[in-house]
């Protein structure tokens, strides 16, 4: 049994404005219901989202702060004044600097770009830059991607007689800074209809207003970057700004925007939004993490190829250092939670600090904690120097993040962001205070409810539904992002075909389902490990992406895996695992995140001969077979109560007896699986179906061998030479000619009784255990998994009624 990672929950949509909406558009009773559910349930709705308009939008005029910001710039190209572009170093504030650049070259312009050190400055406006800035001649300012929070620092600005205009697209403070203009449609008395334009969006809207419909059509490309890779929803403006852009990228004029598709090998007649958010913006992004975003301006606005290459090629690089460097603070982060786990509890807002953590990748670790703890996380690189922690949080839906820092704002010397997202910079010492305040502020607004993740997915669907024109006809909904995600399927009770691994040491998941008549495959990337987990004719259900494959000419749908459950308990087949032990703790491992909203407790049952360190299996309760009571605690796991249900059950040796195994069944009744690692023992080693004639046959041999006393062991040693059976099978047989006094055993010799009394076999009682602990021994070594399996659920059922 694996449980999913998350809930899934699908939509119900009204059948008859289904129906009535795929007959009016000629498409798919699937497509139809995707856009009802996401708000389309009108044919002239649906038919704008598929196909768009040409229009540009919302008037730009419309933004508050517009109306005045175009005339100071148009003032200040009159009169040739030098003018500073203020960016930020993500990618939408990457975007928007170069967006800005195209913009004043177009205007022939006099400017000069600043963006501060993510590492050595940090976010927003500095009063250092500002003083550089007046001294290059600087009288205009114009912020993009940032400034909405500058209250200080904008004053500053115009106390050196700079004047400022800020576009921006964070969340507004209370008390705004008195900017010449301020641009933001989130400003509350901002009529601008749309406000979930990225900040290289308010910049793209500075330049429809400055130049009309003379905006080139390739500053789409620019634009969508921004707003795909700073998850802005893609729906109404950001809609068209994305098309528009990915249209013009499949044939891209920009030297940097063809060697950055190049580098993230990305084919540009088919690239998307998706390729955008996963391929394009992190390597942009690598940039302000590791190095200076200035690098990833010159790309996306240099003209010249070779040194777009080159600078694509660096940006490939640091990329790949950034993943390295996410993993190590990923795993000391972790290590650090885990410790303070065991010393309290998991915290309902997780806070954590810590020196040489690269500041310019502590939002993307945040990101990966909270995947896996589900709780809002915040990570902060303390400066070795002078204490100050500079962090990125990230939050789970049920706590906007934004308005928890508000509630510590004192704590803090600067904090800005959305619900989902934010940073923030404080001092070491206020770590623990700023920790408590954001758990008492949780305490008052997160539910246990809030806590069990949920996956939104669109459709429960069959596999006969999930066709190669259904996945084409998708195509329709693109481009997605935000608040328009790639579909998501339900399938449940589909049965696994096929099973494989792929790529390089197994790493990735490859199935085929089967659901009556009809097959599709199943790609689960970084799920390889799974593949022992998932035999053939497994039920399971999945939530899974409908996608093409294209391979050598042909294409067929194809899922891609996002989540699965097995709703029935399973028997792994692991038998003659090369280390049990070893084993055992990577299954632990492997199947956290499949026990569902409770811990996964694991118990190792073994036999007290095994000479193997069992240190390798923490976190398990650990027990030994017993000769007496079956089965003996030797280790409890302090998390483990008395009634604490063992998900996972791990067999490192068989039982030897029928009574062990009982013992066992009747220890663990409710054991979601049961892992079987014992080895297999050669053929003389196992024990046989006992019948008469391998008796009448044995009976023979100690006639003529044992007519005086012989060594037990020199016996033994000669029968094995006469039998087909091993010493373990001889001696229970023994055994049973001991018990009908057929032989006489003694100080360790046995000798032949010449006229026994006539007794039948049946009649003695390691006869009939034999023949028991021979059939258990054969499940366990010779069956199917599926007989195993099968004879295991008869055997716990017994045992369930006897108890």
């Amino acid at each position: 049994m694996l449980h999913s990672k998350s809930r899934w929950q699908s939509p119900e949509a009204d059948p008859e404005v289904v129906r009535n909406l795929a007959q009016s558009l000629s498409v798919s009773p699937l497509l139809s219901s995707l856009l009802v559910k996401r708000g389309m349930n009108t044919p002239d709705k649906a038919l704008l989202f598929m196909e768009g308009g040409d229009g540009e939008g919302h008037d730009p005029f419309l933004l508050k702060g517009m109306a005045e910001a175009v005339p100071r710039i148009r003032k200040a190209l009159q009169d040739d004044e030098h003018i500073l572009v203020y960016g930020d170093y993500d990618a939408d504030g990457v975007s928007s600097t170069a967006l800005m650049i195209y913009l004043l070259r177009y205007l022939g312009a006099s400017f000069d770009i600043y963006i501060p050190h993510r590492a050595n400055e940090g976010y927003g406006l500095h009063n250092h830059a500002l003083d550089w800035a007046k001294q290059q001649g600087v009288s205009l300012i114009i912020t993009v991607d940032t400034g909405i929070s500058a209250y200080h620092q904008i004053a500053y600005a115009n106390e050196l007689g700079m004047d400022v205009i800020v576009t921006d697209h964070h969340e507004p403070p209370e008390l705004l800074p008195e900017a010449y203009a301020l641009i933001n449609p989130k400003l509350p008395d901002c009529p601008y209809p749309f406000k979930g334009l990225a900040g290289v969006g308010v910049a793209y809207k500075l330049a429809q207003a400055l130049l009309g419909d003379k905006v080139p059509v390739e500053w789409h490309e620019i634009a969508a970057i921004g707003t795909v890779a700073d998850l802005m929803p893609l729906l109404d403006e950001n809609r068209s700004i994305v098309r528009k852009g990915l249209s013009s990228m499949r044939n891209s004029p920009f030297p940097g925007i063809r060697a950055l598709l190049g580098v993230s090998g990305i084919p540009m007649e088919t690239v998307s939004a998706v390729n955008i958010a996963f391929g394009m913006a992190p390597r942009i992004n690598a940039s302000g993490r590791l190095d200076h975003a200035g690098r990833a301006v010159t790309l996306l606005t240099t003209e010249n190829r070779d040194e777009a290459e080159e600078l694509a090629g660096e940006l490939d690089l640091l990329n790949k250092e950034r993943q390295l460097v996410v993993e190590r603070i990923v795993t000391e982060a972790a290590a650090m939670l885990e410790l303070q786990i065991q010393q309290d509890k998991l915290p309902d807002i997780i806070v954590l600090a810590q020196q040489g953590w690269n500041v310019g990748v502590v939002g993307i670790v945040a990101s990966k904690l909270l995947e896996r703890y589900y709780r809002p996380v915040i990570i902060l690189d303390i400066h070795p120097e002078t204490g100050m922690c500079k962090g990125s949080a990230r939050s789970i839906p049920g706590l906007d993040i934004y308005e928890a820092l508000s509630s510590c704002a004192d704590l803090m010397d600067h904090f800005g962001g959305h619900p989902a997202a934010a940073g923030m910079s404080l001092h070491q010492d206020r770590l623990k205070e700023f920790a408590a305040a954001l758990n008492d502020y949780a305490a008052k607004v997160l539910t246990p409810e809030h806590f069990l993740p949920v996956t939104d997915a669109d459709e429960e669907a069959a596999i006969a539904d999930l066709s190669l024109q259904a996945a084409l006809e998708l195509d329709k909904l693109a481009p997605f992002g935000m608040a328009n995600p790639v579909p998501k399927f339900i399938v449940r009770g589909a049965a696994v075909k096929e099973t494989r691994k792929m790529g390089q040491d197994g790493k990735h998941l490859k199935l085929v389902l089967q659901q009556g008549g009809h097959t599709i495959e199943v790609v689960a990337f970084g799920k390889g490990g799974l593949a022992e987990l998932l035999p053939g004719g497994t039920l399971i259900d999945i939530l899974a992406e409908l996608s093409v494959n294209e391979w050598n000419g042909s294409r067929k749908p194809q899922l891609m895996l996002q989540d699965l459950a097995v709703p029935k308990p399973q028997l792994f087949d692991l038998r003659g695992a090369a280390d049990a032990v070893k084993q055992a703790a990577q299954l632990h491992e492997l199947l956290k995140p499949y026990s569902g909203a409770k811990p996964l407790r694991t118990a190792a049952v073994f036999q007290n001969s095994r000479l193997s360190p069992m240190g390798a299996l923490q976190g398990m309760s650990l027990w030994v077979y017993d000769e007496d009571a079956g089965i003996s605690p030797v280790r409890h796991h302090p998390a483990d109560s008395e009634d604490a249900q063992v998900s996972l059950l791990c067999l490192l040796d068989m039982p030897e007896t029928p009574e062990q195994l009982d013992a066992l069944l009747a220890a663990f009744p409710q054991a979601d699986n049961i892992a079987l690692l014992h080895s297999i023992r050669d053929g003389r080693d196992r024990l046989q179906m006992p019948t008469r004639d391998h008796f009448k046959v044995l009976y023979k041999s100690i006639a003529a061998l044992a007519t005086a006393p012989v060594p037990e062991h020199e016996l033994l040693r000669r029968l094995t030479r006469q039998s087909s059976m091993g010493m373990r099978m001889l001696a229970k047989m023994l055994d049973v000619f001991e018990e009908l006094e057929f032989i006489d055993r003694s100080r360790g010799t046995i000798m032949f009784v010449t006229q026994p009394s006539a007794k039948s076999l049946t009649a003695s009682q390691h006869f009939v255990r034999l023949g028991k602990t021979a059939e258990m021994e054969q499940y366990f070594m010779e069956s199917s998994r599926s007989e195993l399996q099968e004879w295991m659920l008869s055997r716990r059922l017994d045992v369930s009624r006897v108890g």
